[in-house]
């Protein structure tokens, strides 16, 4: 595979990094020639001297034949630019922003691009999760951060020991998808029953997630 990434920084240096490690075929663009020169020492790869909200840097740095274009500048606009140019220009689908301002998510979405990167936000929503969740636990997230898969243990003093799930009136946009009794596998068929101690996982969007554990928790 090969990725074009713009922005020198940490996290493009690291990025170009753990890529490379993948044996993924890497082209990094900079504006700075001092980073320049200390990234190709460091890292063995191509770096192009440029900036890449520009058709010439980026050509040089092989856009035409990516894979994966990655904006990762300190600069929001850049990013968005930069991200913009690929995709109109050269038709790369694959392209992911950085973010460094949360507010700045929704209008990268609004101008097409749908793969952002936030730290600040993805930091935010775990520290919510923390604080909320008591005992649910987040497995993954998924489409974005608009899903979410979690691991629950039920209380010892659960309220609908022995109903069967199709008579629980689950939260809407829950699924139930596995449960865990005592090491053994039980698959969540609508007769199925849950029992304090039994661990589930559930299918959830991630708006939801508070909405669920009082249901459980009751």
């Amino acid at each position: 595979m090969r990725v074009v990434i713009v922005g020198g920084g940490k996290l493009g240096y690291y990025l170009s990094q753990s890529m490379m490690e993948r044996k993924y075929d890497i082209s990094l663009v900079e504006k700075n020639k001092s980073k320049c020169l200390n990234l190709a020492n460091n890292l063995g790869i191509e770096v192009i001297h440029g900036d890449g909200t520009e058709i010439e840097a980026l050509i040089d740095a092989g856009i035409a034949k990516a894979d994966c274009f990655v904006a990762v500048t300190g600069r929001d606009q850049d990013n968005l630019v930069a991200c913009q140019l690929v995709k109109r220009k050269f038709m790369v689908e694959k392209v992911i922003a950085r973010v460094n301002n949360p507010r700045n998510l929704e209008v990268m979405k609004e101008l097409g691009i749908y793969n952002t990167v936030s730290s600040t936000e993805i930091i935010t929503k775990m520290v919510e999760h923390e604080i909320h969740n008591g005992e649910m636990q987040l497995v993954a997230s998924l489409n974005k951060g608009r899903a979410s898969i979690l691991s629950m243990i039920l209380p010892n003093d659960f309220r609908m020991k022995d109903v069967k799930i199709k008579d629980m009136n689950l939260p809407s946009s829950c699924l139930i998808v596995s449960i865990v009794r005592e090491e053994n596998f039980i698959f969540p068929h609508a007769d199925a029953t849950l029992l304090p101690g039994d661990e589930i996982i559930i299918f959830c969007e991630y708006n939801r997630q508070k909405e669920i554990r009082e249901f459980f928790e009751g």
